[in-house]
């Protein structure tokens, strides 16, 4: 993914390309609420200028630009918050995803802790979250 820059900006402009913001607009409307972005605010999004972020909003330009959800969202955070989102580990499998919150350019070698967390959970074979490390049926 993205390390810096304005990743969630970036998705707008290349979405805009070919395309007005108010086409664009059209398309953009979150499938689980029916917010629709307005073109204005897909306009400043694709400028990189800072905009009231929500769930609702970030589902809609998801829509319109026709990227996966958690693409964008993994773009809206890093660009937002500052934060990077993946699996640095590589851990993912088809069955479980993992997505690992960390500062721009930190790698495997600075998550010690985490790739121990993971193995033990892995050899464990428990159900659960690894916050529990224990079954969370009943």
């Amino acid at each position: 993914m993205w390390e810096s820059g304005a990743p969630f900006a970036e998705l707008v402009q290349e979405a805009l390309q070919g395309t007005t913001s108010r086409q664009l607009a059209q398309r953009a409307v979150d499938p689980v609420t029916g917010f629709q972005a307005t073109h204005t605010t897909l306009w400043k999004i694709g400028q990189g200028q800072s905009v009231k972020i929500h769930p609702g909003l970030v589902r809609a330009v998801a829509a319109g630009i026709g990227k996966p959800e958690r693409e964008v969202q993994l773009a809206a955070a890093q660009q937002y918050v500052g934060l990077v989102a993946g699996d640095p580990l590589g851990a993912s499998t088809a069955e479980t995803t993992v997505v690992v919150a960390h500062v721009p350019g930190s790698g495997p070698k600075d998550m010690t802790k985490l790739q121990e967390l993971l193995k033990t959970w892995a050899v464990d074979g428990k159900e659960g979250t690894p916050s529990t490390g224990g079954n969370t049926g009943s």
